[in-house]
């Protein structure tokens, strides 16, 4: 089995530099047609450039491929509808979409003001969506699509000064794990990664000698299998760079069941803190009706 992306067509959003470059230029190195879409702003999303966007379709171009340029804003639906019509006037239509597009702007959660809050999420969570959407009809229609979300550590697991950013990629995980369930009968898959990798928005952050060895290049081909014919996950998370690759769930461990004949108390609760947060055992569950089954199983001779 070889990989492949013949008569494939991706959109990747943010492709102007660093993950999104390397995205692109693997795809079409694997053969598929592309369309690079960056606004070319600053880090924290100020300005526009074309040449970013310009420099990715030329590498392409250069090494043989198929590739054009895009210059909308993921943060608004126009911005994102342009995208898509773009790739299905030029290549006729499109096959992935890989939301990689996103923007930094960190402060204390004290300090933060609520324009930095919006903006964060209207790239990164709203801008996923916008994207998401404008592909989605057209994956229905063709019984076909697959789609990648960026999502981050820090959404995952916290940092300081990040509470923006962290929200935002939490709730792209949201989204996914709704729409594995709407797309998965019409051969729509969508799974997500958390990349360590260099870029505009974690040299600032990361020592350059650590940096150095979490090069885009590793991450991208989890993203080329995500958006294979063969991918065989959905709705999955995976944690990737400089070589290492796990999957990332949230799980649910056993708990404990209390009796339902006594009234319930807050001392109990303390009582049980060690069990309840007990996590060996705990696995993930599929959706929210596999969680609901779960609980009612525990409980099933407690009435």
């Amino acid at each position: 089995m070889t990989i492949n992306f013949k008569d494939k067509v991706a959109l990747i959003t943010g492709g102007g530099g660093s993950l999104g470059r390397s995205h692109a230029l693997l795809l079409a190195k694997l053969g598929a047609k592309i369309v690079i879409n960056d606004k070319g702003g600053s880090v924290e999303g100020q300005g526009k450039s074309k040449s970013a966007a310009d420099q990715t379709v030329d590498l392409i171009r250069n090494n043989g491929g198929q590739a054009i340029a895009n210059y909308s804003s993921v943060e608004s639906m126009e911005g994102a509808l342009a995208m898509v019509d773009c790739a299905i006037s030029e290549f006729g239509k499109l096959d992935i979409v890989i939301n990689n597009a996103g923007i930094l702007n960190d402060k204390s959660f004290k300090k933060q003001e609520s324009s930095q809050w919006e903006d964060i999420l209207n790239v990164h969570l709203t801008g996923s969506r916008n994207v998401t959407k404008a592909a989605w009809e057209h994956f229905l229609t063709q019984n076909y699509g697959r789609i990648v979300m960026t999502t981050s550590s820090t959404g995952l697991y916290g940092n300081f000064g990040q509470s923006n950013y962290g929200a935002a990629k939490m709730g792209v995980l949201g989204l996914m794990q709704c729409l594995k369930e709407e797309g998965q009968k019409h051969n729509i898959k969508i799974n997500a990664i958390a990349p360590v990798a260099k870029s505009r928005m974690t040299e600032s952050i990361m020592p350059p000698d650590i940096i150095e060895l979490f090069e885009p290049k590793w991450v991208s081909p989890i993203v080329a299998y995500f958006c294979s014919e063969e991918c065989a996950v959905n709705g999955e998370c995976w944690a990737v760079g400089g070589g290492y690759v796990s999957r990332v769930a949230i799980v649910e461990g056993q708990g404990t069941v209390f009796d339902a004949k006594q009234e319930l108390t807050a001392d109990q609760i303390s009582s049980q803190v060690n069990q309840i947060t007990n996590l060996e055992n705990a696995v993930p569950l599929e959706n929210m009706q596999a969680s609901a089954v779960k609980i009612l199983t525990r409980l099933q001779n407690n009435f």
